[in-house]
């Protein structure tokens, strides 16, 4: 090897014995620390992600060597298929509410502004329906209900447990699609009942409710789609998971500034 690179016997025995120089020893040191934090975090973070997770514990790299290295060591955010069915069915003949929200997703203050949708689960069993409610301050969930069925009851579940968790003052606003689960007369009265003011997004347009679609689709690529479920309730365990303790307490959301939900309601109380 030696001759065939042109390189002294001396030469390639005193690389053999020198040792790493300090730009390897620190790029060995910032893999490990990217590992560790991608594992810990279901291994869904990309570079911006992981990037601010190290300057929270005082890493100062930047964020295109955080990148380089990931390239490196084969590191990418797991992406997923994606695909779609119908859970709004809008061909009803309940009224409609006003649009209230206007896109206004960064509301002053807790209990302000919930958005809410339903999706799906795939499992051997059929399909699990899942609603969630998410305080737009904080992008926390605050709600959420799973059944074999997408009906009024679904959506009824997971306001019962917000409101129980939450206590919103009157006038909050609960912005939804305008499908029939939550244009019927019974969960109208349930708004009603516990002083909301019901919005709605026009037809068709999924960008009037884009806080809660962007969380169905985390949900899908970072959860859902990477498993196969045998059972709903295998499913079911999944999901409360990825929520209560992943999503609501430790994912790093962009729109408030990198914190978890928690974590921004918990600085903006103090």
């Amino acid at each position: 090897m030696c001759r065939t690179l042109e390189v002294s016997h001396s030469g390639f025995y005193a690389w053999l014995d020198r040792d790493e120089c300090a730009r390897d020893l620190e790029d060995a040191r910032l893999e490990r620390l990217i590992l560790a934090i991608y594992d810990d975090h279901r291994c869904v973070y990309g570079a911006p992600r992981i990037y601010k997770a190290l300057q929270r514990s005082g890493e100062t790299r930047s964020r295109k060597r955080v990148a380089k290295s990931m390239r490196r060591i084969g590191l990418r955010s797991k992406a997923t298929r994606r695909f779609r069915i119908q859970t709004t069915d809008s061909k009803h003949d309940h009224p409609i509410a006003p649009d209230l929200l206007k896109r206004n997703f960064s509301p002053s203050a807790p209990n302000r502004a919930w958005v809410s949708d339903i999706t799906y689960i795939g499992t051997e069993e059929g399909w699990l329906y899942l609603a969630v409610i998410m305080d737009l301050f904080s992008r926390r969930v605050v709600g959420w209900s799973m059944g074999s069925t997408m009906d009024v009851s679904l959506v009824t579940a997971a306001l019962d447990m917000a409101v129980e968790g939450r206590r919103p003052a009157p006038g909050c606003i609960f912005h939804s699609d305008r499908g029939s689960q939550y244009a019927c007369g019974d969960f109208r009265a349930a708004l009603e009942a516990k002083d909301f003011k019901p919005s709605m997004s026009r037809r068709g347009d999924c960008y009037d409710n884009a806080a809660a679609e962007s969380l169905h689709h985390s949900l899908k690529t970072e959860c859902v789609l990477l498993h196969d479920y045998k059972t709903r309730d295998e499913a079911r365990a999944s999901v409360l998971d990825y929520i209560e303790r992943f999503y609501n307490r430790l994912r790093l959301h962009s729109s408030i500034g990198y914190l978890s939900p928690v974590e921004f309601e918990s600085a903006r109380a103090g």
